[in-house]
């Protein structure tokens, strides 16, 4: 039988602005990490040496952010030589993907304490920057691999979205993730740098007139513009898993039970839609329904892949992203998948609730979903 998994400490920087002259574009990736990692810790009461690997998700691997950035952050943040460490591409699922290897090692009695961790550092390496597509794939998918933007307008079009519900949602996440900074209600998830201490993206007064007047990216009279997709960013995240022995061995705090982990394949051209594919996967195999998720955090890519697939699904709004999102804070790659898990675990904490889900749409088609329940 499994064991069951439990998060004991969740933590993420704050996310700042991927461009020459964001706040965190002066540090290198490994030394984001690592903030990251030597905080969790910290945070857990841990001590470094107990950890049995350190799982990087990163979705360009290369310059900075190549070499094995699990492992290099790993040593820089002071975890003994014994501590090994490896990172892992899923594109924008990275970070998540990390978290459920490292679940699976510990629900399989390969190892009893592990860190499941992301980060990017879009401003020093930016996306696509180890892209390489081989000839023969080219042959296997003529004119079918498209930009993301595009899968974006493909999913308005399929689902019927309008430029107004675009721009409405995305006005939303930067309402409710301004709202959620000013009641100090993300200072538990975050360890702040001594450059940042808040989220740089988001716009506490969001003007829906300006967004209104931005031009279509894609598609000359499209509905996705960059106020209705997810920031290009910087950012790190670390979640430290434990089994049942390690908790009480270690004297640690069960905040989370793994409910379940699920990755999903999807169309690779219309690709963003696999959160639906994702989310009804894991419903099945839990028994459990949307309906009883006290939070849901599905990844603002675009304002298009939420609203798709909660039209198609039926989901609950009002606990969909409920803090905000990427198009408002920011989107990491690789780090957005342990900073929704972190944003997740506070807010259930925060609000009390018992269920969680958090999915993810990931390029060439595919998606990633976890549900964890609260512990009391």
């Amino acid at each position: 039988m499994p064991r069951d998994v439990f998060i004991a400490a969740a933590v993420r920087t704050p996310i700042g602005r991927g461009k020459p002259g964001g706040a965190l574009s002066a540090i290198h990736p490994a030394h984001l990490l690592a903030a990251s990692l030597d905080a969790v810790m910290r945070r857990s009461g841990a001590a470094k040496h107990h950890v049995e690997d350190v799982i990087a998700g990163c979705v360009s691997p290369i310059g900075e952010q190549g070499f094995n950035i699990g492992r290099t952050a790993a040593l820089q943040a002071g975890f003994p030589i014994e501590v090994p460490g490896f990172q892992l591409n899923r594109f924008c699922g990275s970070g998540q993907q990390a978290i459920h290897c490292a679940a699976q090692a510990i629900a399989a009695g390969d190892m009893d304490l592990a860190i499941g961790c992301g980060v990017e550092s879009m401003s020093r390496v930016p996306i696509g920057s180890d892209a390489t597509i081989t000839p023969e794939f080219a042959a296997a998918f003529p004119h079918r691999i498209v930009h993301q933007g595009e899968s974006a307008e493909m999913l308005a079009e399929q689902w019927n979205l309008t430029r107004d519900e675009l721009d409405a949602f995305a006005a939303q996440s930067h309402r409710r993730a301004a709202h959620a900074a000013a009641q100090g209600w993300t200072r538990a998830e975050i360890e702040p740098l001594s450059c940042i201490e808040a989220d740089e993206g988001i716009r506490p007064d969001i003007d829906p007139a300006r967004m209104a007047a931005l031009k279509p990216v894609f598609r000359p009279n499209g509905v996705v513009t960059a106020g209705n997709a997810s920031q290009i960013s910087d950012g790190a995240a670390a979640v430290l898993l434990a089994s049942e022995d390690a908790v009480r061995r270690l004297g640690l705090r069960k905040r989370a039970r793994i409910v379940a982990r699920v990755a999903a394949g999807s169309d690779p051209v219309l690709m963003l839609s696999g959160p639906i594919p994702a989310t009804q996967a894991i419903l099945r195999r839990t028994g459990l329904t949307l309906d009883q998720m006290d939070a849901i955090e599905i990844n603002e890519a675009f304002a298009s892949v939420v609203l798709a697939w909660a039209r198609e699904l039926s989901a609950p709004m009002d606990r969909v992203n409920i803090q905000g999102g990427a198009i408002a804070h920011g989107h990491p790659l690789g780090a957005t998948g342990a900073v929704l898990m972190t944003k997740l675990l506070h807010i259930l904490e925060r609000t009390g609730g018992r269920y969680g889900l958090q999915t993810m749409c990931i390029g060439l088609g595919m998606a990633t979903a976890t549900i964890i329940e609260r512990v009391e």
